[in-house]
């Protein structure tokens, strides 16, 4: 198996330095708008959550129940605006409905009396938080105007957009890796697959690629489990190995939470060398904040990486 950066302790400040100017440009330029476009997609879905409530004058168990997906719109609504936790705490519901609600779903062990009456429970709550300063028509007993819910709107979209930021930017950075290893692959002759073409990773035809690719490992001897896998990718010539090469792309805009979830690499490594050997590839393709102590963690369990900012490094796995 060859070595591509793990081995390499001498360059890692200098890719550190690097991968992080990489980020951050990418993040100045593309992450604005990335998070621009989504307020002005979340803005509509507010209107049209506020339409079906009659802009928050008509809320009840029926007009909840009918559209549950509507509860993270109106926990931003509230003054101050509350988590998902706090809601439960406060109106006295089972976790599992506010969870199910808000995955557009209503909870299926839940009996419609009982639905019922919890349903009640969180329109009460939200009813008695609602922000005043924002839906001031609510008050004021009137009609609002068509600038007025805009406004209200737009408030709220700003409010559902900063509680998930960094996934919206996580999602567009992945979006952004995934793209940039198509065109590295495509360019050189290599085809990704049609959805469902196969079904085991080890059957992928030479020259192929997919993404988003479920693994089966062994947790023990009897039970399987199946893990997602970024990239596989099953080079035009034969590895020593002869199984396809994964890859998972990382990206991290801070140094905090790399090392927090390194962990969840090194468990993912243990699980493929378990099942398939010594032999098996698992590499990390990263881009942003990963520091030496993150870098050296990974090199100790076995697993190499491709820094975004020089991607030529792929080259060295065969492919």
């Amino acid at each position: 198996m060859k070595f591509v950066n793990r081995n390499k302790p001498d360059k890692w400040k200098k890719d550190i330095a690097s991968s992080v100017d990489f980020y951050n440009q990418w993040f100045l330029k593309f992450a604005p708008k990335t998070f621009r476009e989504t307020r002005i997609h979340t803005t509509k879905e507010v209107e049209l959550a506020l339409k079906k409530t009659d802009n928050l004058l008509k809320l009840n168990p029926k007009v909840l129940s009918d559209n549950p997906d509507i509860l993270a719109m109106l926990r931003m609504s509230t003054c101050p605006p509350i988590a998902r936790d706090r809601l439960i705490g406060l109106s006295y519901v089972t976790p599992n409905l506010v969870k199910s609600l808000e995955s557009n779903k209503l909870p299926k062990r839940m009996d419609s009396d009982k639905l019922h009456i919890e349903l009640i429970k969180l329109c009460d709550t939200i009813q008695k938080l609602i922000d005043p300063d924002i839906f001031t028509w609510i008050e004021a007993k009137s009609i609002p105007s068509e600038s007025e819910v805009e406004r209200a709107a737009t408030i709220i979209a700003d409010r559902l957009c900063g509680a998930v930021a960094d996934p919206i930017i996580r999602n567009a950075q992945e979006e952004r890796q995934l793209a940039v290893i198509t065109k590295w692959l495509e360019e050189r002759n290599y085809r990704k697959l049609e959805p469902n073409e196969v079904k085991d990773f080890r059957e992928f035809p030479k020259g192929t690629f997919d993404f988003h690719f479920n693994v089966p490992v062994n947790l023990n001897e009897e039970k399987k489990v199946n893990i997602p896998v970024d990239i596989i990718i099953n080079p035009h010539k034969n590895t020593k190995a002869n199984i396809p090469i994964l890859i998972e792309a990382k990206s991290a805009g801070d140094f905090t939470n790399v090392n927090k979830r390194r962990k969840e690499e090194a468990v993912k490594m243990s699980q493929l060398r378990n099942t398939y050997g010594d032999k098996i590839q698992f590499v990390l393709f990263l881009c942003g904040y990963f520091d030496s102590g993150y870098l050296g963690y990974e090199a100790a369990e076995g697993i190499d990486w491709i820094w975004e900012h020089r991607i030529e490094d792929i080259s060295k796995l065969g492919i």
